[in-house]
């Protein structure tokens, strides 16, 4: 299948600094994709170019095999969904909803259909003479997604549409805009920071590191085959562990100085000799008495330092020789409590260690 949106070497600068720094990627139609990354990474910037707003400094940006870069915003066969909604607050919630179709002069009848169709859709029945200033905030972006969705885009593009929500209200605008992205067939690119969210509504993710391409898959090989350290901490193995690593047997064996324990094999592991650091997800490792021992996973002598309360357990912060952990564990347990960290070969994510880490 042909990507409905192609970009190759795509650079853009705000003065002398350079946010895209040749970022490459192919979009295919119909699909939902993620950009993800922390604050500064590029990730809005890169919707901006896509959508026209953003000047690009080098590069090119192609839908369906056509340039587009020279088009203006409204030629792109694109809508975009603003994080503040960007509604008109003088205008009902119907006028909202049909205004870029009364900018493209369609007749006001079909403007009608347009709108009463969405209004269903979005279950905003009985609500399209009603002023979007009486709305809440769920009502208000399910209006702003109505706009977009009004002029019928080949594209749709959603710039943190959900960041001002509630919680609930969040968790269930995540699952509407799925199923109507899935309804509709358009084209789906969301920016966020939210790892679960992007993992919940897209089938692909773009993680963006200073600028370029970290990292592009389905969420669940991003998220259990992470590629870099920095891909790792963001979706999520924040805890990290210096070791020394020997590659052999078609994986790679682990060694911590500071301890005297046996060789830990962790299996289909890209080759890594040396210095090495290892990242694991707090929820991945367990908490045995001090004196535990268990084949194939990392033994950690530490003391509790501190537990908090998540609801359904307790994250507890673990001090250790091998630096301080976070490990989420079922029961609660008390501050100075000697325990061993344990860690599952299979659970380890192995990097040659950065030489700022050393």
């Amino acid at each position: 299948m042909n990507p409905i949106i192609s970009v190759r070497g795509l650079r853009v600068a705000y003065g002398a600094n350079e946010v895209l720094k040749g970022i490459d990627l192919d979009i295919e139609p119909g699909s939902f994709v993620a950009l993800l990354g922390a604050s500064g990474c590029g990730k809005t910037t890169l919707l901006r170019a896509l959508s026209g707003f953003n000047p690009v400094k080098a590069g090119s940006i192609s839908v369906k095999g056509q340039d587009i870069q020279h088009l203006p915003p409204e030629r792109r066969g694109m809508a975009m969904v603003f994080q503040s909604y960007a509604l008109w607050s003088h205008m009902s919630v119907a006028q909202n909803i049909g205004y870029g179709l009364k900018l493209r002069r369609v007749p006001r009848a079909e403007i009608q259909q347009r709108v009463d169709k969405l209004l269903q859709m979005l279950g905003l029945q009985g609500f399209g003479e009603r002023a979007v200033t009486e709305l809440s905030g769920g009502q208000r972006q399910r209006v702003a997604l109505g706009r977009a969705l009004a002029v019928e885009p080949e594209i749709l593009l959603l710039d943190e549409p959900l960041s001002n929500l509630d919680a609930g209200i969040r968790l269930q605008m995540r699952h509407e805009i799925r199923s109507i992205q899935r309804a509709l067939g358009v084209t789906a690119i969301l920016v966020t920071h939210d790892r679960e969210e992007a993992m919940v509504m897209a089938d692909q993710v773009v993680i963006l590191e200073q600028g370029r391409v970290a990292q592009i898959g389905a969420p669940e090989d991003v998220y259990q085959r992470p590629q870099t350290p920095y891909v790792a901490t963001f979706m999520g193995a924040e805890n990290t562990i210096s070791c020394e690593a020997r590659s052999a047997d078609g994986g790679v064996h682990l060694r911590l100085p500071q301890l005297a324990q046996s060789e830990v094999w962790c299996p289909n592991t890209a080759p890594v000799q040396g210095a090495a650091q290892v990242h694991f997800r707090s929820e991945m490792a367990t908490l045995g008495a001090a004196d535990a021992h268990t084949p194939d996973s990392l033994q950690i002598p530490g003391r509790i330092h501190q537990v908090s309360y998540l609801g359904g357990g307790y994250r507890c912060e673990i001090s250790t020789d091998c630096g301080p952990f976070f490990i989420d564990h079922p029961r609660a347990m008390a501050d100075g409590d000697a325990v061993t960290v344990r860690i599952p070969a299979q659970a380890l994510h192995v990097y040659p260690r950065d030489p700022a880490r050393a």
